[in-house]
């Protein structure tokens, strides 16, 4: 089903991440999805991920709609021309994947393989026009498609707590104008910040997830503060994380933390985008502390 008609009717939409394995046994991925993620009404596939190669993005989709759950295309313009893009899309709508969330991509030299040529032939805005043209019956070439047009729920991303709200604001309108439906945010842990944006942006009509993550450890947190762009994580929840190392080591302290966040900005957002990074079987009780 797309996100898209969950938002339309009304439906706070709850989606979580899953990372397709470095090989080709996904078998205990999809069981542990099965198990711990049928609370949620989407799963986003990730695409390689922090420029590490794993296993596709597409394939693992299919798996998972075949298992019964509702996945996600994360596709991204970092190891694709525009020619490969719209044959992914095209060969998504063929396998009965409509839900898509443009992204450009981390670099390659952030991952396993730094010596890769990146391509960035599109961004993720250019992305999205490429599937709005695509839907019109177009390539980017403004060629004609044979037959059924494909129709998408086109997705994208805002970091609401970045140090440039403006601009965050300007990037969030381009890809409005380019075609995006919807928005899963980057990590929050400001609700302050994040209830200020979603003021400003309320301007454009456009659902927002509030993107979560359920913080581990305090390494967790200050590595993200020193190299995630648009993520900080306050002092004074590192120093909650440090309290108590038993209750942070089994995920207590995280979630009671992340299901915070969430009731905080429940009230200015329509849904809540989960980034488990291992922790599916966390969400559960996510879920259930955060009365979704």
């Amino acid at each position: 089903m797309k996100v898209t008609e969950l938002f339309q009717r009304g439906e706070f939409v709850v989606s979580a991440e899953v990372g397709p394995p470095k090989g080709i046994n996904i078998d205990s991925m999809v069981e542990e999805a099965k198990e711990y993620l049928s609370g949620v009404h989407a799963i986003n596939v990730t695409d390689n991920q922090s420029s590490v190669m794993r296993l596709g993005s597409l394939a693992t989709c299919k798996v998972l709609k075949d298992a019964g759950l509702n996945p996600i295309f994360q596709l991204t313009c970092r190891d694709r021309n525009r020619i490969a893009l719209q044959s992914d899309l095209l060969s998504a709508a063929m396998l009965g994947i409509d839900n898509v969330l443009a992204l450009t991509g981390d670099h390659t030299k952030m991952g396993d393989h730094p010596q890769a040529k990146p391509v960035f032939d599109l961004d993720s805005v250019s992305l999205l026009h490429t599937m709005s043209l695509l839907e019109q019956g177009t390539d980017l070439g403004g060629n004609p498609l044979v037959g059924e047009a494909p129709k998408f729920a086109k997705g994208a991303v805002v970091s609401p707590c970045s140090d440039s709200v403006d601009a965050q604001l300007l990037k969030m309108e381009r890809k409005v104008m380019a075609g995006a439906e919807y928005f899963q945010t980057q990590a929050v842990f400001e609700p302050e910040k994040f209830i200020e944006f979603m003021e400003k942006a309320k301007q454009f009509g456009k659902p927002v997830q509030l993107g979560i993550i359920i913080p581990k450890s305090v390494g967790m947190c200050r590595f993200m503060n020193a190299n995630v762009a648009g993520v900080h994580v306050p002092e004074e929840m590192i120093e909650e994380l440090k309290k108590d190392k038993e209750k942070t080591k089994a995920g207590i302290t995280g979630i009671e933390i992340a299901a915070r966040i969430i009731r905080e900005c429940k009230p200015y957002c329509q849904g809540v985008h989960i980034m488990s990074l291992g922790w599916e079987s966390k969400i559960p009780e996510l879920l259930r502390q955060a009365e979704l």
